[in-house]
């Protein structure tokens, strides 16, 4: 980033960090662990050591922990080992049904890049031929969602195909091999499998549902550090809103930090939704809607209330 750049971008939350020095000293906070995916807007943050030189003069450490997708994400989150993070839509509906320790921090709408692949030379061309076909996704993940929500468009059921549980490192293999039919999966992933796996574009998730990402926190962070968790999430709205503004730099970045080619991280950069912002009721109406539906199949156990997880910070 040039050194104009990242004065724009820290000049929002300099004050914050400086205010918050002392408290945070006697807090005995000494690291922040963040939980990041290969996309999105905490690759670019780790990238340019947001985070770092935002708190090295509060003498806070921050450590980086990378998960192949969400619900591990998750599952390191309720136990402690994880603080913060980024993850899609179903990932924290699992989680809160199992009684995980998070709460929703803030929000990202997603307008692309993500969505249901096939082979390019497949028989099927509408979501109705799904029927009968093995579909790829990680289960609890945002692709989770985007299955279950594209059947429901074209009247199937979730009993029409055949659910194969992947992860994205173990479904790219088995997609360009044909193990499964049908893989649906999010950037850079998907970019992957279209420009490099023979894969083509059966539908985008836009076309089918709204949905949103969401940077989650630890409960009991959340609760005891409140104003180190606004400044988290403050660093990161400004990375998100520099991304904007940069495509051509964040995939450089992307490609960079996660060794993924920069032609695949340029058409994952140039189609992202980076912006950051609160937990609105429109998302957390949108999340509710995902929460109930995926009770109504059985897929969790019990009706959740997303709104009862929701931080709202208490900063001025």
């Amino acid at each position: 980033m040039q050194r104009r750049d990242f004065l724009k971008l820290s000049v929002g939350t300099a004050a914050a960090a400086t205010f918050a020095t002392r408290a945070n000293a006697q807090a005995g906070v000494k690291e922040i662990r963040i939980g990041y995916q290969k996309n999105g807007v905490p690759v670019i943050t780790r990238q340019q050591a947001a985070l770092e030189k935002h708190f090295a003069p509060q003498g806070i450490e921050v450590k980086w922990v990378e998960f192949s997708s969400g619900p591990p994400m998750m599952e390191a989150m309720n136990v402690g080992s994880v603080d913060y993070g980024a993850v899609g839509d179903s990932p924290p509906v699992f989680a809160q049904a199992a009684g995980a320790a998070i709460v929703y921090a803030a929000g990202q709408p997603i307008t692309n890049g993500a969505g249901i692949l096939v082979p390019k030379d497949s028989p099927i061309h509408a979501i109705a031929d799904l029927k009968g076909k093995r579909v790829g996704f990680t289960k609890g993940s945002s692709a989770h969602n985007i299955v279950v929500q594209t059947l429901e468009k074209a009247g199937l059921t979730y009993a029409d195909i055949t659910p194969v549980y992947l992860t994205p490192p173990d479904a790219g293999p088995a997609f360009a091999n044909g193990s499964i039919e049908a893989w649906a999966i999010w950037d850079p992933y998907f970019a992957i499998g279209e420009a490099k796996q023979n894969g083509r574009i059966l539908i985008n998730a836009s076309e089918v549902t709204k949905s949103n990402s969401f940077y989650i926190a630890n409960r009991e962070f959340a609760r005891s550090h409140g104003p180190l968790l606004q400044q988290i999430v403050d660093v990161t709205t400004a990375t998100a809103n520099w991304a904007e503004q940069h495509r051509d730099q964040v995939a450089k970045s992307l490609a960079t930090v996660t060794g993924i080619p920069l032609d695949i991280q340029t058409i994952a950069a140039n189609r992202s939704a980076f912006a950051v912002g609160p937990v609105t009721d429109d998302i957390v109406a949108t999340q509710q809607g995902v929460a109930d539906r995926f009770y109504k199949l059985g897929l969790i156990p019990r009706p959740i209330v997303i709104r009862d997880i929701v931080w709202r910070s208490t900063a001025t």
